[in-house]
């Protein structure tokens, strides 16, 4: 059984920084691509960053130059460093597994997804 848990989420004010870990079992993360997603209030699920089974990654552009995104297979554990924050930030950030190995910011080609962590950001 696939599980993922996110922990890391918090209260921060702009211009902060937090990271978020994604802890999965049952899953070998070194394989395939894994991702971090995120849902803001009245919004939709936007792909934030991703990685694929060799370390190769995607940004979305909303976030690039702040957050990079970052992974131990040894842990079996995703991360997300988030620097610079901003109230638009603000959101449930979710990570997410696939069973690709190629990188993708789709949430459609995303099969496993942890509970959410949120994340809130004060001008």
């Amino acid at each position: 059984q696939v599980q993922l848990v996110e922990s890391g989420g918090g209260s921060v004010q702009a211009g902060g920084s937090l990271r978020l870990s994604c802890t999965v079992s049952g899953y070998t993360s070194s394989r395939y691509c894994m991702g971090w997603f995120r849902q803001g209030p009245g919004k939709e699920r936007e792909g934030v960053a991703a990685v694929d089974g060799d370390g190769s990654t995607s940004t979305a552009e909303s976030v690039k130059g702040r957050f990079t995104i970052s992974k131990d297979n040894a842990k079996n554990t995703l991360y997300l460093q988030m620097n610079s924050l901003k109230p638009e930030d603000t959101a449930m950030y979710y990570c997410a597994a696939a069973f690709r190995f190629a990188v993708s910011l789709r949430s459609s080609d995303y099969i496993y997804w942890g509970q959410g962590t949120q994340v809130t950001v004060s001008s």
